[in-house]
């Protein structure tokens, strides 16, 4: 107990502004990194690496200080070396995925026109497949990870196009049954299972499955869902539990418009709010 106190009390001896800003910092890239790879594979897997670095570096620096076991010391630096070599190799998928982002030539000039893009697509396959009268169910994931469901699912990762929503919900195709789920203007997974919501009707109209399958996400979450009726072709919209049926195109480009404005990266704000500043002045 008193290594620990001593240990602390040393910490603490430090420019609190300086301990300060680089907790910040590192904080700041943690988040960063779990917010990337919330609702995949790699999430628990980045929490358990982080747990054990943090646990090992401090209980190994009391013991070591305490007993003076510099041979353990040597084998923890090993350690960590060959859990970074795992870890790369673990994070493979996650790794490439941030490069590519990264390299991106719309990831420095802004996200905007990526959204814009994202949602104009998502509107042309709702529109055309509503005139086609072809049954469909798209989740957009708001800032609660989908990962429970996705898993149910098959996965894509693909960039959002009218055409390859249009081709999953072609009747006959084999992963035109149930949900597709959209992830900023990725399309992570398809055939996805949805819980259902207990059956009732809304207008004097029973609900079918896709439409309770909506009702049922949107309940437990915050994602905005999109059903296209089979039997008329009805857009309808589902949110907070709540369904809205025979939304326009104008009426849901707008609400596609203000839901999804928070995939535009706090940076790009930051600069915009600033941009905005700056001419008022």
């Amino acid at each position: 107990m008193e290594t620990l106190i001593d240990y602390f009390g040393r910490v603490a001896g430090y420019d609190w502004w300086r301990v300060a800003i680089e907790l910040f910092f590192i904080g700041l890239i943690v988040y960063w990194a779990v917010d990337f790879l919330e609702g995949t594979r790699g999430e628990r897997l980045f929490r358990g690496v982080i747990f054990i670095l943090i646990a090992g570096v401090l209980i190994l620096n009391l013991v070591i200080e305490q007993f003076g076991f510099e041979r353990l010391e040597y084998l923890y630096k090993g350690f960590l070396i060959a859990v970074l070599i795992i870890a790369v190799a673990a994070f493979q998928p996650e790794i490439r995925r941030a490069l590519m982002r990264i390299g991106e030539p719309r990831f420095w000039a802004g996200s905007s026109q990526q959204l814009s893009r994202t949602i104009e697509e998502i509107i042309t396959a709702v529109t055309e497949l509503s005139a086609a009268r072809t049954g469909a169910i798209i989740v957009i994931e708001g800032r609660v990870a989908l990962g429970e469901f996705i898993e149910t699912g098959v996965r894509i990762d693909a960039k959002v196009t009218a055409e390859l929503l249009k081709t999953i919900f072609h009747p006959g195709s084999a992963l035109h049954d149930m949900a597709v789920i959209i992830r900023g203007d990725r399309v992570v997974a398809a055939r996805v299972q949805l819980p259902l919501a207990e059956a009732g009707s809304i207008d004097g109209v029973e609900l079918g499955s896709r439409h309770r399958a909506a009702i049922g996400i949107t309940a437990g979450s915050d994602p905005t869902c999109l059903v296209v009726s089979e039997e008329n072709g009805i857009i309808s919209l589902a949110e907070n539990g709540k369904l809205t049926r025979k939304i326009s195109e104008s009426g849901l480009r707008s609400h596609l418009s203000s839901t999804m404005v928070e995939y535009i990266p706090i940076v790009e704000r930051l600069w915009r709010f600033s941009k905005r500043s700056v001419h008022k002045s």
